[in-house]
C-alpha cells in the first residue's frame, strides 16, 4: 500500500494545455482525411469492440479517448478538460494528473469493449465509441473531491457546489443508461466516475464521501 501511495515529485508542466492542443490537431487531421475519403482509417483508432478484442486491436482501448466525433462534441470536453484539469494539474502536479487523467480514460476504455461486446453486441449493432469523455468525467469527480467548496455556475448562473454537480451528472447518465434512446457512451460516462473513485480512494487514501458529507453539513 505504501508503494501504490508513493507521490511522484511536484513538477508543474502545464500537461493539461498540451493535452488539449494534440486532441485539436487530431481532430483536425481526422477531418481532412475525411474530406480526401480516407475517414475510414478513424475506426483503427476509435474504440470498436469487435475490432478491440476479435481482432487484438488493444490500442484502441487507449487511442479512443483523443477522437472526437463533431467540433461540439470536441470543444465541450476541451473546455472542460482545462477548466477542470488545470486546477487539478496545479494541485496533483504534472505526472499524477497525467496517471490519473490517462490511466482513468484508458480502462473506461477496456471495460466499455468488454461491457459493449458481450452485453450490449447481443442485441445492438457494434458501437463505435470516441471522445475523452470518460476521463472528462473522472477530472469533474477529482475536482469535486479535492475542491468540495468550489460552486460551479451551471449556464453562468446557477451556482451548485462541485459535490452536487457530480450527483446530478451521475443521476443523468444512470437514465440515460437505462434509456439508451442518444447516441451518447453513458456508460463511459458512468466508468469514469467508477475508476476516479477508485483512484482517489486507492492512490490518495480520500473517502470521497466522506469528504462531501463534512462539506455539505
Amino acid at each position: 500500500m505504501n508503494l501504490i501511495r508513493k507521490p511522484f515529485k511536484y513538477t508543474y508542466r502545464n500537461a493539461c494545455l498540451i493535452l488539449v492542443l494534440v486532441q485539436c490537431a487530431i481532430f483536425v487531421v481526422f477531418q481532412l482525411l475525411s474530406k480526401v475519403g480516407l475517414g475510414s482509417i478513424e475506426s483503427y483508432f476509435a474504440l470498436v469492440s469487435p475490432l478491440t478484442i476479435h481482432y487484438k486491436m488493444f490500442w484502441q482501448v487507449f487511442t479512443y479517448q483523443f477522437l472526437h466525433a463533431d467540433i461540439w462534441h470536441l470543444l465541450f470536453n476541451m473546455l472542460s478538460l482545462y477548466i477542470f484539469g488545470s486546477s487539478l494539474e496545479q494541485k496533483m502536479g504534472t505526472k499524477e494528473f497525467l496517471l490519473f487523467y490517462l490511466l482513468c480514460g484508458t480502462l473506461c476504455g477496456i471495460a466499455g469493449a468488454v461491457i459493449y461486446h458481450f452485453v450490449f453486441l447481443r442485441t445492438f449493432m457494434p458501437v463505435v465509441v470516441v471522445g475523452a469523455s470518460g476521463a472528462i468525467f473522472s477530472l469533474l469527480f477529482a475536482f469535486a473531491t479535492l475542491f468540495p467548496d468550489t460552486h460551479i455556475f451551471i449556464w453562468g448562473i446557477i451556482p451548485l457546489p462541485a459535490p452536487i454537480l457530480i450527483l446530478v451528472y451521475t443521476g443523468i447518465e444512470i437514465l440515460g443508461a437505462l434509456s439508451a434512446s442518444d447516441n451518447i457512451a453513458h456508460s463511459i460516462h458512468l466508468l469514469g466516475l467508477v475508476w476516479a473513485f477508485l483512484y482517489v480512494v486507492i492512490r490518495f487514501g480520500i473517502n470521497p464521501i466522506k469528504v462531501w458529507k463534512n462539506n455539505l453539513r
